[in-house]
């Protein structure tokens, strides 16, 4: 019995492993499945990379040098080794095919450059510039890196690649600008190598973390005790309460529908995605810390982020490194010390000492299946990687032309969906308008209902940097760089109208007034100022709805004036006035025909003094002119008397009523500067110009034809002067006869002569020079010997022109001995130049080629 319950229990094992089998294999068979299906799909136009030309690239391309077949052979050898070791990891990523069909080691297609342009002189830069000028092409097998490798200078023609052809291109420029940047074999969520952006927040949106301050609340002993709250506090509790309930509700809806459109669907590829990225370490051009840097976007990232998964290997234009820690946690616990030969088996050592990975391959396996003759050859080929350098790079030097930096995006525009946004980009001068990049912000994930769009432009005449449109509230709000006719350098409006609400801010540097801001409606207009010489800072003017037709002397513009009500003036403290003299705030009442003046608080008083004219009516002001106590109500703080007389009071009521008058055209003339301003504002958007640098010639039409009309008047003025001049073998020609076809001993003897006549002046220049460093040695040792003669008769005057004089022909000594030696220096290249350009000229050619 216990014989048969042994069979039956082996048996179910049997079939338990049966069916373990056969649903592994149905796993299997979807895995692949899934993973052909990934492999030729792919929502990016296919570009046929075989019909590109590489007829044309040099012969560093299509052939490798010996050191490179050397170090295709140690890799070779550094491979066995690895997957002898590591037989579970996958195929190292070594060296690949280039455009030409040929092998080349991953490390020699870095080339290192530094290119001419300010912006590409810090990784930020670089990394935008890669992401906006390729189209991403996603890989044709998610699971396995590419079996080719294109030179970055074939992947800026063409402007596209996948990540490795990003890496390898943002790599080398990193690292010609000082970086120390390594590309990246590893794995990465599916977001980051489809280029899907839609689940995270647009760059330009996140705002910057804000430090908290601490409110530190001044403790008042003596303070007036606030009236006590009689409103119910329970029904307040239960308004706020319902006012809570409901607002949750909403927002769990909400987050809910968001929630729903913005989950992730499962990727059963997670972890298994391949994707390159580049390494910065710290250290080089002041990195404080280690970081990653996604070819892609051009954004970094922390190598603790969880959307980077694993890292196989790193390389750079100098070695390669296999990473053998533990990614089960993704990037978090990896150590980038990569000369921890622990945690980073290299591939040529840079020291004497062997390699970690081929000790540990013989201190594990002892390959018993080895004869001793292999062991030996090994060694042999061990010794050789350690004494091996990286030959240099097979690509041709990277070049990007100013035009090709300028228009950076393919076909001059690129979209980018981000998380309930839209990002759009163009080229500078690719729209007519300025625009070079556009922020739309939507309600929803399905980018359908906007609610903001913010526009950048650049090169505009009117210089106009930023528009904000706000759809819900209609709101604009424009901004403009420092130039504008008017200063204008913000402006908010909902409505081009004339008197609608409005608010306008000016550069004050650039305005005699010093007006900063300027806000109106319908029914009022405020001003705001700065650093102006009467300390006013605010004014407020308040208007009835009648309109008026009025012309302004001087103006010129016909406004539609409103009749004003009152103008209300604040000025700051004046310190060279007494306090009770000083005008705080100054009201002029148009229609009550009255003029209010509040003056500054004196030390320990808390009200201010303050008077209030009334004046005249018309029929008094006919019968008299005297000032009555009644048109003026005083307050003197700190005192009951009336201390100013009447005539001063009278005098007063005088200016104000002129200053009344005056404020009265300033007002008029603030309304019909706003406008001026808007009907310049409105020829200007109906007619866009961009400007263009002066030495833009293909943009600057006007340039470029008084350039070209300049030189046809020169062509005119002196015919084939040109042609002289730039023909340097005329001279001797003219002594020769001038022949049509020179013989051999023609040839000659017109080189030599022309070199001779070359020399002759190169020493004649050195000796000239020669002779004024002479003769400027030989006057300052006379006004030396000078000095030291009548050193005790030479008034102060006379010493000080004296030593100014020798200061002086010290100068020039020296500037004439670097000229000498420049010169010295510089003549044998000029005549080795003169000689290959002899050379290599068409009429001397046939004859000298051999020479």
């Amino acid at each position: 019995m216990e014989v048969l319950e042994e069979k039956e229990e082996e048996e179910q094992k049997e079939e338990e492993l049966k069916a373990l089998e056969i649903s592994s294999e149905l796993h299997d068979t979807k895995t692949k499945l899934s993973v052909e299906q990934i492999c030729f799909s792919s929502d990016v136009p296919d570009f046929d990379w075989n019909s590109i030309d590489t007829s044309q690239l040099p012969d560093s391309y299509k052939m490798n040098s010996p050191r490179e077949k050397k170090l295709l052979r140690i890799a070779d050898h550094y491979h066995q080794q690895y997957t002898h070791l590591c037989p579970e990891r996958k195929p190292l990523f070594l060296h690949p095919v280039n455009e030409c069909g040929v092998e080349k080691f991953v490390s020699t297609t870095v080339r290192p450059t530094l290119l001419p342009y300010t912006e590409l002189y810090h990784w930020d830069g670089c990394a935008s510039f890669v992401s906006d000028y390729l189209t991403m092409e996603p890989l044709k097998c998610p699971l396995t890196p590419p079996s080719s490798l294109y030179s970055p200078t074939t992947i800026l023609k063409y402007q596209r690649g996948n990540c490795f052809d990003f890496s390898v291109l943002l790599c080398s420029m990193l690292i010609g600008a000082g970086y120390d940047a390594y590309c990246v074999n590893g794995y990465a969520t599916h977001n980051i190598c489809s280029l899907d952006e839609s689940l995270e927040e647009c760059p330009l949106l996140r705002k910057p973390q804000e430090v908290p301050k601490e409110d530190v609340k001044k403790s008042n002993k003596y303070r007036v005790k606030s009236l006590p709250d009689m409103h119910s506090k329970f029904e307040l509790q239960q308004e706020a309460k319902k006012k809570a309930e409901t607002e949750a509700t909403e927002k769990k809806e909400r987050g809910e529908r968001d929630m729903e459109a913005e989950e992730p669907t499962c990727d059963h590829l997670c972890g298994l995605r391949v994707h390159a990225w580049v390494l910065v370490l710290s250290g080089k051009r002041e990195v404080p810390e280690t970081f990653f840097i996604d070819p892609f976007t051009g954004n970094s990232y922390s190598t603790m982020d969880e959307q980077f998964l694993g890292i196989e290997s790193v390389w750079n234009h100098k070695n390669y490194w296999v990473n053998m820690q533990d990614c089960r946690n993704g990037c978090k616990d990896l150590v980038f010390d990569l000369s921890d030969a622990v945690h980073w088996e290299i591939m040529l050592s840079e020291t004497d000492k062997p390699l970690q990975l081929l000790l540990g391959a013989e201190k594990k396996n002892e390959l018993f299946d080895r004869n001793v003759d292999d062991m030996e050859e090994e060694e042999e080929e061990e010794e050789e990687e350690i004494s091996f350098a990286m030959p240099p790079s097979w690509v041709a030097p990277i070049q990007i032309s100013p035009k090709e930096f300028e228009t950076r995006c393919s076909q001059g525009r690129k979209v980018i969906l981000y998380k309930k946004a839209k990002l759009e980009k163009w080229a500078p001068y690719f729209n007519g308008n300025g625009l070079v990049k556009r922020l739309t912000i939507y309600a929803d994930s399905n980018w359908t209902e906007a609610v903001e769009v913010k526009e950048w432009f650049k090169n505009r005449e009117d210089m106009l940097d930023m528009r904000e449109v706000n759809k819900q509230t209609q709101l604009t709000t424009e901004y403009f760089s420092p130039g504008h006719l008017f200063g204008l350098k913000v402006h908010a409006y909902k409505s081009m109208n004339p008197q609608t609400e409005r608010v306008m801010e000016f550069y004050t540097e650039t305005r005699v007034d010093g007006l900063q801001k300027l806000a109106e409606n319908a029914s009022e207009m405020k001003e705001y100022f700065m650093g102006r010489d009467d300390f006013k800072y605010f004014q407020h003017t308040e208007f009835r709805t009648k309109r008026k037709k009025v012309t302004l002397a001087g103006v010129g513009t016909d406004v539609n004036s409103r009749p004003i009500v009152q103008i209300k003036e604040c000025f700051h403290r004046n310190l060279q006035k007494p306090a009770d003299e000083d005008i705080a705030e100054r009201v002029f009442l148009i229609e009550e025909e009255m003029i209010q003046l509040t003056y500054h608080l004196k030390d320990k008083y808390i009200t201010a003094s303050k008077k209030d004219f009334f004046k005249p009516t018309e029929s008094y002001r006919k019968q008299s002119e005297i000032m009555t106590p009644e048109m003026c109500i005083t307050y003197q703080a700190g005192s009951s008397e009336q201390h100013t007389k009447l005539v001063h009071l009278y005098k007063l009521l005088q200016k104000l009523t002129e200053e009344e008058k005056q404020l009265k055209q300033q007002v008029w003339r603030s309304q019909a500067e706003v406008l001026k301003i808007l009907e310049i504002r409105e020829n200007e958007e109906a007619d866009i110009k961009l400007s263009a640098s002066i030495y833009d010639t293909e943009r600057n039409e006007k340039k470029r034809q008084e350039y070209e009309a300049m030189m046809n008047a020169k062509k005119d003025e002196f015919p084939g002067q040109n042609e002289q001049d730039l023909d340097y073998l005329a001279p001797f020609l003219i002594q020769m006869g001038s022949p049509e076809k020179m013989t051999r001993r023609q040839a000659l003897r017109l080189r030599d002569n022309c070199l001779s006549d070359f020399k002759n002046r190169l020493v004649s220049k050195a000796n000239i020079i020669q002779a004024r460093f002479e003769k400027e040695v030989e006057e300052l040792q006379k006004k030396n010997q000078l000095f030291q003669e009548n050193q005790n008769q030479l008034s102060e005057k006379e010493e000080a022109d004296l030593l100014a004089d020798y200061s002086e022909t010290m100068f020039r000594i020296h500037i004439l001995a670097l000229r000498l030696d420049r010169e010295k220096q510089t003549a044998p290249q000029k005549y080795l130049a003169l000689e290959e350009k002899l050379r290599k000229d068409p009429r001397l050619a046939e004859h000298l080629g051999h020479a």
